[in-house]
């Protein structure tokens, strides 16, 4: 691992307070927090252009100007390659200029309606995209060429118009190098979950670097098709670093074709059931109510119970006219204290429409966390950026409408950057940075009627913030895994006002 350590020997970047000034007189004004959880968009490539914040215009040429695997300079971006091949996607021109490019513009023309292929986004490949904070490897290791480099103009999007009303922080950085399933982790409970049996065949390969090995098949330069890495779920020594399945259904192991249906088969290496700390725990041992809301969460719950001989229909790969939900999107369930038949599960975990509908009674617990379905998360491969940003835009609507608006907190943000670019290191050194993150910048946006209005809040938080938040919000045990640095959020509200309508 000594890529990551000579990273984290370096200065801290973009450093801010680990608490903001706010009293908790002030925080107890909040009885609800609602945390929505996104998927796979950077800062950049949603809100880049946004008036005041740290954007595309700040960025350095050495930020975005893109190196082959060899370290040289490239002449231009590689082109856009067709998802599993070396391909060129003719949406897209075949040469590109070697900087961030916008989507929505000609001569490309591809509105945020309109889905765009699926990019890498695994830990070792972030780690080494990221570069030592220099930000400048995302295109030569990237398996979708140049759209790596890709950028909206979000001005027209319904989540930019709450952004412009409330707050949008424009420091905030995934949890975890990588993709969804580790950064779930890090929202719930600051970890990264070990399986020390997990089969060699199943863990990656590096080098005395600490990067992936290549296989001989892989492209010497960016310009002539996808790196092709001896990747795997776990980590050398066993830690679960990218998609690893639930032991419970849903999952995306299948039941066994003997024995209990609510079980994946442990046959086919689900991860085992975790016993870590979450914040979960600490909330309950406070007395303070809580939930998971996931979109589809029933239907999905009932489909992966079906036999293995089954064709089930919610889950795995989006199909046309089918639902689509993601397993490794819901972390508690992973954990043994959420297993099938206990009562934690019932109490904890929850669909999407009960969410909506706690909301127009009032009723909502103290804390929910709501993740939407797949076809309403923003995520690139299988939904647009339209669908889920008008959802949770609506979603914050209801909300203001509701009994809870005079006393809630919204903080909106994704799960980690799906593989786009972005400028902004994240920080590193003592009370920041380890081995598992943070990764790049992510879009948080804090809606309440406390939260400061029309402003940008550059503090440095990631995603063990929101934990910090709950923590400090509800006096709750801290989380060993909260960074000692990040900042817990208050620095987003204004208590000292009347509450906003």
């Amino acid at each position: 691992m000594r890529f990551v350590r000579r990273w984290m020997a370096l200065a801290l970047v973009a450093v801010g307070c680990a608490t903001g000034s706010t009293d908790r007189a002030g925080l107890d004004k909040l009885e609800h927090i609602i945390v929505v959880y996104a998927e796979n968009r950077s800062f950049d490539h949603l809100y880049g252009l946004f008036p005041g914040a740290n954007g595309l215009a700040n960025a350095t040429l050495e930020q975005t100007t893109q190196l082959d695997r060899d370290g040289r300079l490239m002449d231009s971006l590689p082109p856009v390659w067709k998802l599993g091949t070396s391909e060129p996607d003719p949406r897209f021109p075949s040469v590109l200029p070697n900087r961030p490019f916008r989507i929505d513009a000609p001569p490309i023309n591809l509105p945020p309606s309109v889905q765009v292929r699926n990019l890498v986004h695994r830990y070792y490949q972030n780690i080494e995209q990221i570069a030592d904070g220099r930000n400048n490897r995302f295109a030569s290791i990237s398996d979708a060429g140049g759209l790596v480099m890709g950028y909206y103009d979000g001005s027209g999007l319904p989540m930019w118009q709450w952004a412009r009303e409330f707050t949008l922080a424009d420091n905030f950085f995934m949890g975890a190098f990588g993709g969804s399933f580790l950064n779930h982790f890090w929202l719930v409970c600051a970890c990264t979950p070990l399986e020390s049996a997990a089969p060699a065949s199943e863990r990656a390969t590096l080098d005395v670097t600490g990067r992936l090995v290549r296989r001989p098949e892989s492209p010497a330069s960016a310009m002539q098709g996808p790196p092709q890495f001896r990747d795997g779920e776990f980590s050398p020594d066993g830690y679960a670093i990218n998609t690893a399945q639930p032991p419970y259904q849903p999952s995306g192991v299948r039941p066994a074709a003997t024995g209990d249906l609510r079980f994946a088969d442990p046959a086919r290496h689900p991860l085992h059931p975790q016993s870590l700390r979450t914040v979960g725990d600490t909330l309950s041992a406070r007395g303070v109510s809580w939930a998971w809301y996931a979109g589809a969460w029933q239907r999905a719950l009932a489909d992966g119970m079906q036999p293995p001989s089954a064709n089930r229909s919610v889950i795995y790969t989006r199909v046309q006219g089918t639902l689509n939900f993601q397993p490794h999107h819901h972390p508690f369930n992973y954990f043994l204290r959420f297993a099938p038949g206990t009562a934690d599960r019932e109490r904890h975990l929850k669909d999407g429409d009960d969410l909506v509908a706690a909301i127009d009674a009032g009723t909502l617990p103290q804390v929910a966390f709501y993740k939407p379905e797949g076809d309403l998360n923003e995520h690139p491969g299988y939904t647009d950026i339209v669908s889920g940003d008008r959802h949770i835009a609506e979603l914050l609507a209801r909300i203001r409408k509701s009994p809870l608006w005079p006393k809630v907190a919204v903080i909106i943000t994704y799960d980690e950057n799906g593989g786009w670019w972005d400028h902004v290191p994240p920080p590193r050194g003592a009370g920041w940075g380890d081995r598992w993150g943070p990764g790049t910048r992510v879009p948080t946006i804090v809606v309440s009627p406390y939260a400061r209005r029309g402003y940008v809040d550059s503090t440095s938080y990631d995603t063990t913030s929101i934990i910090k938040l709950l923590t400090r919000r509800f006096d709750l045990e801290p989380l060993p895994g909260v960074r000692a640095r990040a900042g817990d959020l208050t620095g987003a509200f204004d208590f000292a006002r009347a509450p906003t309508p």
